[in-house]
């Protein structure tokens, strides 16, 4: 694996290999790496392509600095499992490479109703943040494919509209939630759970689990209401509990048995914020 920490190195690796033919896997992530970003390695490995992992905690889209000052950095660690899953590039940039100007009066990018709903409306700014950082890491990567998990659900929407916005030709493909053996969606955030915080949180899987076994055509109010309770009893905190359709994440409130439904849930365990989502719909 070859580590690169500033841009024009990169880009001047990456050109050189360009006529070769080989066609470049891009997965960006913020490290704190567990098996779920490790598999987007392997995705990108399996379909022959140059894969090409960035760490980079973008203070862009932290709309709480205090949750930017505790989002854990095991960079040592990471270095390690890219380097054991194969990984043939890492570009591990400082924010003065991305952001040469700071972060203050940045570009926007016009996200339509994503940028109201869920995430986007308890995290004012957040969608901004990821656009902006996304935009600087794909001028400088320019993959044919991009790989990203579907926890962040509404994240990989919003990028797939972004690289429509850009023009980008790169393939965004959403992989499916790796789970711990309880459930628990595999998230960096984890490591910030105590004991007894992880052993509550498989509420939000089994909140979701509810919610795909019950499904049934009518109205959906109820049945969001028992998620709720289910989360309340593991002592969750919550920010949304919302089923929604699957291409567009506008609210369903009745359900006419055909229409493609998601559900998608934010709730804090202490001062841990966890996010997961499950479709209900084949």
């Amino acid at each position: 694996m070859i580590l690169f920490k500033r841009s024009e190195d990169l880009t001047v690796y990456l050109e050189k290999q360009r006529p070769a033919g080989r066609q470049v896997g891009f997965i960006p992530t913020m490290g704190a790496l567990h098996p779920g970003h490790i598999s987007l390695i392997d995705i990108s490995k399996r379909a022959s392509l140059l894969s090409v992992c960035s760490i980079f905690v973008n203070p862009a889209q932290f709309n709480d600095p205090k949750d930017f000052q505790k989002y854990p950095i095991t960079i040592e660690n990471d270095i390690y499992l890219l380097e054991k899953a194969g990984t043939d590039v890492l570009f591990l940039p400082e924010a003065g490479d991305l952001y040469p100007g700071g972060i203050a009066d940045l570009e926007r990018y016009d996200l339509g109703y994503l940028e109201t709903i869920l995430e986007g409306f308890y995290r004012p700014g957040h969608f901004q943040g990821v656009c902006q950082v996304m935009r600087r890491l794909l001028d400088r990567v320019q993959p044919q494919h991009l790989f990203m998990g579907q926890k962040d659900y509404q994240q990989c929407m919003v990028v797939g509209r972004l690289l429509a916005l850009i023009g980008s030709d790169a393939i965004l493909h959403t992989v499916p939630t790796l789970r711990e053996a309880d459930g628990l969606a595999m998230s960096s955030r984890n490591m910030r759970l105590s004991g007894e915080e992880r052993a509550k949180s498989t509420g939000i899987y089994q909140a979701l689990t509810y919610l795909k076994e019950n499904c049934r055509p009518g109205e959906l109010a109820g049945l969001i209401d028992r998620a709720c309770d289910l989360l309340l009893k593991h002592d969750f905190r919550i920010d949304y509990v919302e089923i929604a359709d699957t291409g567009t994440l506008e609210k369903v409130s009745i359900w006419d048995g055909k229409q493609k439904l998601v559900s998608l849930i934010a709730a804090f365990q202490q001062e841990v914020r966890l996010i997961d989502n499950m479709i209900l719909t084949e």
